[in-house]
């Protein structure tokens, strides 16, 4: 990932967090009340200054009420951090699935898109969280090594789609390299984030269209995938967040 900040809006800002309403008055479910709380808390404070009696208190529980949902702070963190990349990862079936393969531009498209979709909507931008010197030692590398896999596989899967572009466009750069690039092509969302940028339909769009140009696409095969992949996530993914798809 590349990011010029270690959390939202550039640094850590002091003081407590907004206190998050007890779950008896939420329709948010307590186990997303409390990774809520713990985004918060993590992206402002930082892990390792964060306890899970600072997390309950921040949700209006028990610290006791946390464990029967999560066994500890690691827990919660690689829940957060696999919920940056596994919800993209999960769709690469489908796309292979019901994409033609004489469209390979719109399966790149539509995998960007969905992953422009997927960080642009964690809470408290918790991608940068990757990034934290006290997130890579967290429980002596277990939880940041489990996401960092599950990245490499989101890696691959980009690596895949554009390869069948980049051969068909004689681009320089294929395989896991080439992966690697478009990756990080659509993690700048992070960074966005950081510096305040919202990333709406226009940019989501203008990263996932960079993503191709880097396998070679011209203008009309972009324009051409952008059609087939919004028509695909219009029709089986029903993706409507606000501000983005």
């Amino acid at each position: 990932m590349s990011a010029s900040a270690a959390v939202e809006g550039g640094r850590a800002r002091p003081g407590r967090p907004r206190h998050i309403p007890v779950l008896k008055s939420s329709s948010v479910a307590p186990r997303d009340q409390i990774l809520q709380a713990s985004a918060s808390l993590f992206t402002s404070k930082g892990f390792a200054a964060t306890s899970t009696r600072e997390i309950a208190e921040a949700v209006g529980i028990r610290q006791a009420s946390l464990y029967y949902h999560f066994a500890g702070k690691d827990e919660i963190l690689a829940a957060l951090l696999g919920a940056t990349v596994r919800p993209s990862q999960d769709k690469v079936a489908q796309i292979e699935a019901d994409v033609s393969p004489e469209c390979p531009e719109a399966a790149l498209f539509l995998l960007a898109l969905i992953d422009v979709h997927t960080l642009a909507n964690a809470p408290h931008n918790v991608g940068m969280l990757a990034l934290l010197p006290d997130v890579v030692s967290a429980n002596d590398g277990e939880v940041y090594a489990e996401f960092q896999e599950e990245r490499r596989k989101l890696a691959s899967s980009y690596a895949t789609f554009g390869t069948r572009l980049a051969e068909q466009h004689n681009a320089p750069t294929s395989g896991e390299a080439l992966g690697a690039m478009l990756i990080q092509q659509v993690e700048g969302i992070i960074t966005l984030r950081a510096d305040g940028i919202a990333v709406d339909e226009l940019r989501a769009k203008q990263i996932a269209a960079g993503c191709l140009c880097l396998c070679g696409c011209g203008r009309d095969r972009i324009i051409m995938a952008q059609q087939v992949a919004e028509d695909f996530l219009s029709q089986h993914l029903h993706m409507d967040a606000p501000g983005i798809l």
